[in-house]
């Protein structure tokens, strides 16, 4: 089964300096159908003006990953890590017992676009921690790249949980990806038009996958896929 949860249907705010879209519910936007699928928590996709940002702000007992799609955002936080992340990086930070940190759009003439998606850890109280790496564009062109993995397989960043995020360039390709028995799938078009399953979905769109043998996914366009316990 696949169920769609169409772009304009999520949450949204307007605060001037951020633009944002909640898949599930988030902050002030709450709706009990959507509190998240399997251990995926959060999908936020937000556009921050040029200088704007998130302040320093905690966290705890939460896998968090950015993914920028456009722009650049500078993240700083109290493990001592300060990096800037562009296209093509993934950025994991686990919470743990507790993080401060701040991202921060340091362009004073362009927005940043990226996604922050929120993973519930297999325990509670694990250690903080930060990685980031990049992907080459080419890496990602008509193929299902391996991008975030609890074991850190084919230089992906490791994730306390037992999920496997991959990440997709289409340019007219078709990818198919199999889910084991009792696995659960999540895809989420961040540009362009695609079809799953011979579904049609748009940027902004997601699409939640149970008791499916595989999905193949094709069109033009960048897709991440979720494969959830």
């Amino acid at each position: 089964m696949i169920t769609i949860r169409k772009a304009g249907e999520r949450g949204h705010f307007d605060h001037g300096w951020l633009n944002t879209y909640h898949t599930f519910s988030f902050a002030d936007y709450y709706d009990p159908a959507f509190m998240g699928f399997r251990t995926l928590r959060v999908i936020n996709e937000d556009r921050v003006k040029a200088g704007g940002g998130f302040g320093t702000h905690g966290h705890r007992d939460m896998e968090i990953i950015s993914y920028v799609l456009e722009g650049e955002l500078a993240h700083r936080d109290s493990m001592g890590t300060g990096s800037v992340i562009r296209p093509g990086d993934v950025q994991r930070m686990s919470a743990g017992t507790g993080v401060m940190h701040s991202e921060m759009n340091p362009s004073q003439e362009n927005g940043v676009h990226f996604l922050q998606i929120w993973i519930v850890p297999e325990r509670r109280g694990i250690e903080p921690g930060y990685e980031q790496k990049t992907f080459p564009e080419g890496e990602l062109r008509g193929r299902l790249r391996l991008v975030a993995s609890p074991d850190g397989a084919a230089g992906s960043v490791t994730i306390h949980q037992d999920v496997n995020l991959y990440s997709a360039l289409l340019a007219g390709e078709s990818v198919a990806h199999s889910y084991a028995p009792q696995r659960y799938g999540w895809v989420q078009v961040t540009r362009g038009d695609v079809e799953v399953n011979g579904l049609k979905l748009s940027a902004g769109d997601g699409a939640a996958i149970s008791d499916e043998n595989a999905v193949t996914i094709s069109g033009s366009g960048e897709v991440l896929l979720f494969d959830l316990n």
